[in-house]
Order: structure tokens, then sequence, then C-alpha cells
């Protein structure tokens, strides 16, 4: 710590928040700062990086402004949410476009006047259907790629171009009932309540890191057409509340694993 304040005042910078937490059984230091000041951000990096052992993992994010790309399918709750919170100033990140597999969403998508792209999956190879995609990609620049209900399983092809950039919305309080029909599952278990994930997309099908989690109950009575109607509300909750976290650089992964500090 001593290390860290001493590169700050060096660079002329200002600690205005500091958070920490030291995970003892891994041993490892996690430690988030908001600075102000006027060095350079690679600069300051450097600098961190020559105080501290060489093994240390260091981002500095100078822009707090986040750029998106969003992926969708036919669900229309996530996407509307964030577009009214684009467009209201309180998504913390700008739109640039929106992907979809299908046209359904393209006339809410450009009432917000953000460009909307149509790529077909059908007729299709995966390789194809993601090459088209990442080619559409390549006329944006974003930080993050958001999967709001985008329903395709990508490939590990895909996901490498973009690692720790994926933000996926799952309709299950993961680990349990991955893959599709989570809602179908659930009733079928019998369970007692229901919930949404907002994770990191990883190789490995709705299992990378978790970056929010919300559960709702449910009872006997409730029909899998219940369950869907009550789970979106919370999968745009989860969502919003991950995207805040995201874009507020509040979040770290290591491992399969997140340290977020939330305030």
């Amino acid at each position: 710590m001593a290390d860290i304040a001493r590169v700050m005042a060096d660079a002329g910078r200002n600690i205005i928040s500091m958070r920490e937490f030291v995970n003892v059984d891994e041993n490892r230091f996690f430690i988030r700062l908001e600075i102000e000041g006027n060095s350079s951000a690679e600069e300051l990096r450097q600098a961190i990086l020559a105080a501290l052992p060489a093994d240390t993992e260091i981002v500095v994010n100078p822009s707090p402004q986040k750029r998106i790309a969003v992926l969708v399918t036919k669900e229309y709750h996530c996407l509307g949410d964030i577009l009214l919170r684009n467009y209201f100033g309180a998504l913390q990140a700008s739109v640039r476009c929106v992907i979809g597999n299908h046209e359904i969403l393209r006339p809410i998508t450009e009432k917000f006047d953000i460009p909307f792209h149509f790529i077909s999956h059908e007729n299709k190879t995966k390789r194809s259907f993601e090459e088209d995609i990442q080619n559409t990609l390549q006329g944006y620049e974003f930080d993050y790629i958001v999967l709001a209900k985008f329903m395709r399983i990508l490939s590990p092809e895909f996901i490498s171009h973009f690692q720790k950039n994926i933000i996926n919305i799952h309709h299950s309080f993961l680990p349990a009932f991955i893959g599709a029909h989570p809602y179908r599952q659930a009733h079928e278990r019998g369970v007692k309540m229901i919930g949404a994930t907002a994770h990191f997309v990883t190789n490995d099908l709705d299992d990378g890191p978790i970056i929010s989690q919300q559960i709702i109950p449910v009872n006997h009575a409730h029909t899998v057409k219940d369950m869907v109607n009550l789970g979106k509300e919370i999968e745009k909750s989860v969502l919003a509340k991950a995207l805040q976290l995201v874009f507020e650089d509040r979040v770290m992964v290591y491992d399969n694993k997140t340290v977020i500090f939330e305030n």
C-alpha cells in the first residue's frame, strides 16, 4: 500500500477512493483505486509495475465511458432496458450497434437511432455465421459485447477474440439448470425459487465468472409460462446490475471467479 501511495504522490495523482480484499487461502491481494490527476495512464501503469512484484496484474482505466455492441435474438426485454438506459444517459456506456439473428428487434432498435444489423444463422455453418458477426463488429469500436438474450452458443474460436469481454444473461440461478429451457427444467424439478445470472462468457457453457445474480420465490401453482414471465423482470434487473458493475470497473476476474467492489 505504501508503494502504491508513493507512486500516486510522485505522479501528482490524488486517491479519492480505495477498496481492498485479501484472499488468505489463495494468497491474493486485490485493490481498486479511484484517482484524479493529469498524468498519462500508461506512464502511471508502468510506474506501479516498477514498484510492485513482477507478477502483479494492473489495469488502468482512464475513461469511465464504455462502448458496447449488443447481440440479440427475439426477446425484447433486456434489449429494451439497455436502449432506454442508453437513451437517458443512465447506462454509463454507449450502444454502438445491435446485431440480431432475426429481424424482430430491428424496429425498437432503430427507434433509438442505433444501427441494427441482421445476420441470419439459417443455411450457414456456425463458423460462417460467426465470421459474419465478426466482420460486422470490425466496423465499430467497442469495449464489451453484451448478449441480451442471444440464443446461440458461441464457439471457442469466436470467444477467443473477445476474452473477458463478452457478458451474458442466463435465465437461471447458475450453476443450476444450464443450457436451454431452464424454466422448464426448474418446473419439472419442482424448485421453490428461480433466478437469473449475469456472467462473463467462456468456452464452458454457462460456466463463466459470475457478476450478478438474483432469485425470486415460486411454488407448485406456477406454470412454466408464469416462471418465464417472472424471470423476465429479474433478467433485466440482473443484467442491468452486472453492466453497471462492469462499466464502473468494479469487477476483477481471476481463475473462474470475480472480486467485486460494489462501493
